[in-house]
């Protein structure tokens, strides 16, 4: 082991026990009584011994955006069953579809709002969207063409429309008053982002919401609470066959006083959550939804309580590096959370429902949308990637304008509804649609394609051990990845400038003599290299790097 990586895995263990200990359970968590599992659940694997997941690219999806099929304004279920051949039509001898073979779908719940994240009922569907029997449908379509499908998971809070708090908050002697959070008085303290959390009820007491006084927040220390929840976990793992959750706001399920995310119980239940799924689908999966620094979210994958968290911060790294063309900000973010996390188990992404879009964050530039593209689907971990990044979609805050309708066509409407769509489509989606972009070789969404289908191709893409290599110029980032014979080189090109690219190629990394350089991306031959046995080698894989230009090299051994 280096000492570089040995430091590193000092300081991890380090940052981990300080998490914990910093954190003293209150003496409720004493009667935090969580079911244990009867099952010892046994995960199948992909290739290679990496969990399913491994292999998958994911696709996020807001259904009310995707596709309208009967022109309300409205995406729905039978709409997004339409689109699945764009997705992945099931044919692995074909090339025209995106490839995608995972779909997250944001909460398809009867809900209050547009969004969906006030729940009013966790056992059916947003009517909205269609009926139950119209998602299974899809579904069922979905698993034909192997796209497994997870759906967020809203257990944090309800919605304040939600039966349980409508009757929680009229009647103190209720069931369900204590499935919630109250206080006589209001406390004084605010929220994770100096919020206000505690909100004023009719009956002069108040409610506890960490996002919003419409979302009052589930008690988990109600072992009835649990209950409920596990009971809704088992009814859409096995009724209706969903693939896993996304977990949103996981990090404050279970407060401590004012210690309001990471508590020592929300530890204690998730990890009482994974054990109770996997013993009821030992091949569900769960992404959790915890947004903070990434020494306190691995922990959640550490302890064996979600299969994934999502890394926010690589996010960041990647696209304030590409933005300001900082090589070393990106390698330093690849390489580190490599080291951090274990075997590949987190969910990479460049932008979600709840950030500005790729193309927002990049003014409009196509070859910055192209190079951060590049890392996504190239660097370790399980890739996610919201819908329309891959036709360029615009939208800033509001949340609204960053959910707006997928731009399909030059048809009214981009293509997405012959009614008046629920909120207005980007101005430009004549020149940014999918068909008008499919038919340029050269554009985002082919490369979109192109990479998402040479990631499924390639299982170093997927599991292969991550290097960094060194290049003569400081913004042209290279890095590799490696399995058994299989070594693929990445190399980008992040500044506006012409590059001479010189590559240097460790002692040791590719074993002695000439080899093949193949480029996986349009399988043109490159320049061979010449490795001789213990003597440093340079490799210069085409004369000039074009501004912005990208290779993915493939090394025949």
């Amino acid at each position: 082991m280096s000492k570089y990586k040995f430091s590193l895995l000092i300081s991890i263990i380090f940052s981990i026990i300080l998490s914990a200990c910093s954190q003293v359970p209150a003496e409720n968590d004493l009667d935090l009584i969580l079911p244990v599992p009867t099952v010892t659940p046994t995960i199948s694997t992909g290739q290679h011994n990496y969990p399913w997941w491994n292999d998958v690219v994911f696709y996020e999806i807001f259904v009310r955006s995707f596709s309208d099929s009967d022109g309300d304004g409205i995406g729905d279920f039978q709409g997004l069953k339409s689109k699945l051949d764009y997705l992945n039509d099931g044919d692995p001898n074909t090339k025209s579809d995106l490839g995608i073979t995972g779909i997250w779908l944001m909460p398809i719940f009867p809900s209050t709002s547009y969004h969906g994240y006030d729940v009013i009922d966790y056992r059916d569907v947003n009517p909205e969207y269609g009926t139950m029997d119209d998602f299974i449908k899809f579904l069922e379509e979905a698993h034909n063409r192997n796209i497994k499908v997870i759906i967020d998971f809203v257990i944090n809070h309800t919605s304040i429309e939600h039966p349980w708090f409508t009757e929680a908050r009229a009647d103190t002697e209720s069931l369900y008053r204590e499935w919630y959070i109250w206080s006589e008085d209001k406390p004084s303290y605010k929220g994770p982002w100096g919020q206000n959390i505690w909100h004023f009820n009719y009956d002069n007491t108040y409610y506890y919401g960490v996002f919003w006084s419409g979302m009052p927040d589930l008690n988990f220390r109600n072992n009835q609470v649990t209950e409920e929840v596990f009971d809704i976990t088992d009814f859409w793992l096995k009724e209706v066959g969903v693939d896993g959750f996304r977990i949103d706001g996981a990090l404050h399920l279970i407060e401590d006083g004012e210690v309001q995310k990471n508590t020592d119980a929300t530890h204690e239940w998730f990890r009482a959550f994974n054990e109770h799924y996997k013993a009821i689908n030992p091949q569900a999966m769960t992404v959790g939804e915890v947004w903070d620094s990434n020494f306190l979210a691995v922990r959640y994958v550490k302890d064996k309580e979600f299969d994934l968290v999502f890394d926010f911060e690589q996010a960041d790294s990647i696209l304030l590096g590409v933005m300001g063309s900082d090589g070393q900000r990106v390698l330093n973010a690849l390489e580190f959370n490599y080291n951090l996390y274990p075997d590949f188990q987190k969910a990479n992404f460049l932008t979600n429902h709840d950030m500005n879009r790729v193309m927002h964050v990049f003014q409009g530039n196509e070859n910055k949308a192209k190079a951060a593209a590049v890392i996504l689907l190239t660097s370790p971990g399980v890739p996610f990637i919201y819908y329309g990044e891959e036709v360029g979609m615009l939208g800033a805050k509001p949340d609204e304008n960053i959910r707006l309708p997928m731009q399909w066509s030059t048809d009214l409407n981009a293509g997405f509804s012959t009614g008046t769509p629920w909120r207005g489509v980007n101005d430009n989606y004549l020149d940014w649609n999918m068909e008008t972009l499919k038919q340029t070789s050269e554009s985002l969404t082919n490369l979109y394609r192109t990479l998402i289908q040479s990631r499924n191709e390639t299982i170093a893409l997927r599991v292969g051990e991550y290097k960094t290599l060194k290049t003569n110029e400081r913004n042209v980032i290279a890095y590799a990845r490696v399995l058994d014979e299989e070594i693929i080189i990445i190399i980008i090109n992040l500044e506006n400038n012409e590059k001479n690219v010189v590559l240097d190629i460790p002692v040791g990394f590719i074993r002695a003599g000439e080899h093949e350089v193949i480029s996986l991306l349009d399988s043109k031959e490159m320049a061979s290299i010449k490795v001789i046995d213990e003597i440093p080698t340079t490799y210069t894989p085409k004369e000039i790097f074009k501004p912005w230009e990208y290779l993915i090299l493939k090394i025949k051994l």
